[in-house]
């Protein structure tokens, strides 16, 4: 498996340009996300994992994309309305990317070379779709959308 790079550029919800240095040395989840899908649910259950775990330096990071049957069509202030309301989401939230084809944001590239699907295939299937990274930023596993946020847990904590 490979490793993200920390200089990566990504954006808050809020339009806030940042890097991924601001998580170096926690133990990363990032999830390309979706409010209107049947894995919708699941925000509770990555809310679960990042209230269990973020004192112990587990970030949980969502990436809301609309390349999925148009299951995000929201603007982003609807996006994090949603996330509060509906699921509590108090982890950090960032601006929707495209997660495949030729406008895939430079973090997915990197998670899907870094972590191929069934097959070696890199395209991300669905929504959902979750990359368990290090605190050195080796990205140790890809889960699909089937996978319960509950059953990552043992995983994150070996590595805490």
């Amino acid at each position: 498996m490979g490793s993200i790079e920390f200089s990566t550029e990504i954006t808050t919800l809020g339009g806030k340009s940042k890097t991924l240095e601001d998580y170096k040395g926690s133990v990363i989840l990032v999830v390309n996300t979706a409010s209107k899908c049947g894995f919708t649910p699941q925000y509770k259950g990555l809310e679960a994992l990042y209230q269990k775990y973020k004192d112990q330096g587990l970030v949980v990071l969502g990436f809301p994309c609309n390349q999925f049957g148009k299951q995000e069509p929201g603007s982003e202030s609807e996006i994090q309305e949603f996330c509060q309301i509906n699921y509590g989401v108090s982890f950090p939230m960032h601006a929707k990317v495209d997660v495949n084809g030729s406008d895939t944001h430079p973090l997915f590239k990197q998670l899907k070379s870094a972590a191929p699907g069934l097959l070696g295939t890199e395209a991300i299937k669905w929504n959902f779709t979750k990359f368990l990274i290090d605190r050195q930023g080796n990205v140790v596993e890809r889960y699909g959308s089937n996978t319960d946020p509950a059953d990552i847990a043992p995983k994150i904590e070996s590595l805490l």
